[in-house]
């Protein structure tokens, strides 16, 4: 009995950090594109930190929208 309700809260929170890391993952890798960042596109697409460096990239190293830098 004890071991079907830890089963489901792990299953249950293993869809919530999937769909979380899913989205930012995305919204990322969207940007990097985007922006030809080809270096960062690959270690985005490669290592999974449950949406860390995906947000890092998005809020400190991708260039805001409208903003052209070269």
């Amino acid at each position: 009995m004890m071991s079907a309700f830890y089963f489901s809260n792990f299953g249950l929170a293993f869809l919530i950090i999937t769909i979380w890391s899913t989205l930012w993952k995305g919204i990322a890798l969207w940007r990097a594109a985007r922006n030809s960042h080809q270096r960062w596109f690959v270690a985005l697409l490669i290592l999974q930190t449950a949406g860390i460096l995906d947000m890092a990239y998005i809020f400190f190293w991708s260039e805001k929208k409208g903003k052209h830098v070269r």
